[in-house]
């Protein structure tokens, strides 16, 4: 065998680096991390921006999904938002908080990846770039050698194996399936992966409102007893926006999302009051002062609102039922999602069952680790699944250091 590392990281993205550096740290025994990408950290410099959402200052269970929801309780409580929030600030990083708790790096999302090539660095990870990995293979029989990993051409053994691969979302950056198909080949089964936290894409009747396109509005979407309140964005594609990412993780095919257009005031109350004073105005001056004009024209120019050229004074209970539904539960139906190529995340994965919740460690593979988002864990949008990437490497970390 070419190469030899008592533990070897396939994946030099949040949790890759990571788990590497703490690992390195905490036991200082040898560590490579194998990655296919010219550089570190893709996927982080893309976040927020290129500001990197790292984490959240409101961090629970509940803000994750999962086939096996209280998976994430273990690793989310041993290491927290709190111990990253202390690194960060270790390291002298200016980060800011916007709505909900999120917290941004003021300058650049280079920042994240500095602090974490530098701990890496400390550790004396040995970071390998550019590595095409053919395959994984099983050494049995041998109590320092548990696996052989085919890179570039040479063999890499090693007595734990991490991965940390990543889901299918961004594939620009390099996403691969990689890491399902090393699960599938030590008999671990994978939930059924989908593009998630993504923008949605019109149904052919639906794409009159690409005429809408650059608007956003501050709306509460829902779908079965998930609701999210935040921006919605009308694209030349779908509709997009925090709000429509949040739902994205809920939705299901050919079922319809419900959109309350004015959450914090009942169009109803308000016409009534209207009526009362201003009996002569028409509804879709009214409208327009509540919803931008250009919604409010193009429903009236495709008969969505037909009512909008009537007077206040003729609008009836009847009408006033139609307005509700349509402000308030507007149902639209994707036709779709936008698919890998601009989800943020991947939404199913190695199903957690098999996996052991305090050290990622497969149930059935003595010395294999899954972490990150290739499990069957999707965070909301909001820091969630950077959080879940440092929560689930150092339970990772620690569990081979004490081994």
């Amino acid at each position: 065998m070419n190469h030899y590392s008592r533990t070897i990281v396939i994946g030099a993205g949040a949790a890759g680096l990571f788990c590497a550096a703490e690992l390195a740290k905490k036991c200082g025994q040898n560590v490579t991390i194998l990655d296919s990408g010219k550089k570190t950290g893709r996927k982080i410099l893309m976040s927020g921006g290129g500001f990197c959402n790292f984490t959240n200052l409101d961090v629970r269970p509940s803000h994750y999904l999962s086939q096996n929801p209280h998976f994430v309780k273990s690793a989310l409580a041993r290491f927290t938002q709190w111990d990253f929030i202390s690194l960060v600030n270790e390291y002298g990083i200016a980060y800011h908080e916007k709505a909900d708790g999120q917290l941004f790096c003021d300058n650049s999302a280079q920042d994240i990846v500095d602090l974490l090539e530098d701990q890496c660095k400390k550790g004396n990870v040995n970071i390998q770039l550019r590595q095409q990995i053919d395959g994984v293979e099983r050494v049995e029989n041998d109590s320092r050698v548990r696996f052989k990993v085919r890179a570039n051409g040479a063999d890499w053994a090693c007595q734990n194996l991490v991965i940390a691969t990543g889901g299918l979302s961004m594939p620009a950056l390099g996403a691969s399936p990689f890491g399902y198909k090393v699960a599938e080949q030590f008999a671990i089964p994978i939930i059924p992966p989908r593009a998630s936290l993504v923008p949605f894409t019109y149904l052919e009747n639906d794409k009159i409102f690409t005429a809408l396109s650059g608007i956003s509005l501050d709306v509460n979407v829902g779908f079965g007893n998930q609701a999210f309140r935040g921006d919605m964005l009308f694209t030349h594609r779908g509709l997009s926006g925090p709000a429509i990412l949040q739902i994205s993780n809920y939705w299901q095919p050919n079922e319809s999302i419900r959109i309350d257009l004015l959450p914090n005031q009942s169009i109803v109350d308000f016409i009534m009051e209207l009526k009362a004073t201003s009996p002569n105005m028409l509804l879709k001056t009214v409208l327009s002062q509540l919803l931008p004009k250009r919604l409010v024209d193009l429903w009236i120019e495709y008969q969505r609102l037909a009512i909008g050229n009537k007077a206040l004074a003729q609008i009836s209970k009847a009408d006033l039922q139609i307005l509700d539904l349509l402000i308030h539960q507007w149902q639209f139906q994707p036709n779709g999602t936008e698919g890998y190529r601009t989800a943020e995340v991947t939404l199913g994965g190695v199903d957690t069952q098999y996996i052991s919740s305090k050290t990622m460690q497969a149930n059935n593979v003595l010395g294999l680790y899954f972490i990150g988002e290739v499990l069957d864990v999707t965070g909301w949008l909001g820091g969630y699944n950077f959080q879940w990437a440092w929560s689930s490497a150092y339970a990772c970390a620690r569990a081979i250091a004490e081994s």
